[in-house]
């Protein structure tokens, strides 16, 4: 299928969230229409900084309530849409029919639209490298858009805090079968690393794991990451414009996945740090991490930190579709540390000489 025309007209799903909301920045900048898909429209505290944004003056961007759990709420939004950045996020993620039903609305709404060309589905770095034996990292180490979890482990379930990850491949391959059975539309899948970067809401500090763990830092607040992985991370600035670029892109076809990350990977204890180093100003109070982790999980930290260390994160058909240049993740801190104060009002702990 062909790729959306420039300045054509894109629905955002969530996008009163943190990538959504850049994603729909983004778009107006470049000279698209934009319909933004939020929960509820009316919600002053969520949507008022898609209000704010120039193109709402205009009417180049308009806001529309649509609840996803709701069969055909994108119904009439999709109708005249060249395409979508369907990036919003289920209520759940354990209940796999229910991923799959709204998987099938949402192609019901693109299918009816009559004009919808290429969809862009948000799908994430867990569908690439969840493990339920993290041995299987060692085993296969390099993280490609081609790697996929070991499926047939009889530990991936959803008790076993494998739903997340079932669920973006349920829903990578319910719509890429869809749009190929269709013929007039296609569906290319993002699987974004660990968004970092600033806020444009402050209710965006508790709508992510990355910025949230980085406000609990300000606060004082160091809790070690589960089985020691290292932050594998992406501007959220970048990976919003990874999303249009795919949607322009004229090098994809359906059914093709694309890793949005830098590269970078950091240990959550090293980021904390770097807020004192980026910003001597803040006069940080730098915690201690936490490890909330069972002795059985402890004793084995340095086996997994090793693990870790064998992986290897590429980009590179990322870059080769969509020419994006990923920014360094001390920008990324920088800016998200940033805009938690100015946007959020997030309180920093400081050192005592500096209280």
């Amino acid at each position: 299928m062909s790729p959306i025309p420039k300045r054509g007209l894109v629905a955002v799903t969530g996008a009163a969230g943190f990538l959504g909301g850049w994603v729909v920045r983004q778009l107006l900048d470049k000279g698209y229409r934009v319909r933004a898909c939020v929960r509820n429209a009316d919600d002053a505290a969520r949507t008022g900084f898609l209000r704010a944004m120039p193109g709402y003056a205009s009417g180049r961007l308009t806001l529309h309530s649509a609840d996803l759990d709701q069969d055909g709420c994108f119904d009439d939004i999709f109708k005249g849409c060249h395409g979508v950045a369907h990036i919003s996020h289920v209520s759940g993620y354990e209940d796999q029919a229910y991923i799959s039903r709204v998987c099938d609305h949402v192609i019901a709404s693109i299918n009816g639209s009559g004009s919808v060309t290429r969809a862009v589905v948000t799908s994430s770095i867990a569908a690439v490298i969840s493990e339920a034996d993290l041995a299987e990292i060692a085993r296969r180490p390099v993280f490609f858009e081609g790697r996929y979890p070991d499926e047939m482990n009889p530990k991936r379930t959803p008790e076993r805090g494998q739903g997340y990850s079932m669920a973006k491949l349920v829903a990578e391959r319910a719509f890429a079968e869809a749009a190929g059975l269709s013929g007039t539309w296609d569906a290319i899948t993002c699987c974004p690393g660990d968004n970092v970067g600033p806020i444009q809401s402050a209710h965006q500090k508790d709508m992510g794991p990355w910025q949230h763990l980085i406000e609990g830092m300000l606060k004082g607040e160091l809790v070690q990451t589960g089985a020691y992985r290292p932050w594998m991370t992406v501007d959220v600035r970048d990976d919003a414009a990874c999303h249009i670029a795919l949607l322009e892109s004229t090098e994809v076809k359906n059914g093709e996945r694309f890793i949005a990350w830098s590269t970078d990977a950091r240990n959550v204890e090293d980021i904390c740090a770097d807020i004192d180093r980026l910003l001597p100003e803040l006069a940080h109070d730098t915690p201690t991490v936490v490890d909330p982790f069972p002795d059985r999980i402890k004793a084995r930290e340095a086996e997994f930190r090793g693990i870790w260390a064998m992986a290897d994160l590429r980009n590179d058909r990322v870059r080769a579709v969509t020419g994006v240049t990923f920014r360094p993740l001390d920008e990324s801190i920088r800016d998200c540390v940033e805009s938690l104060l100015s946007v959020a009002a997030v309180p920093v702990k400081r050192r005592a000489a500096a209280a």
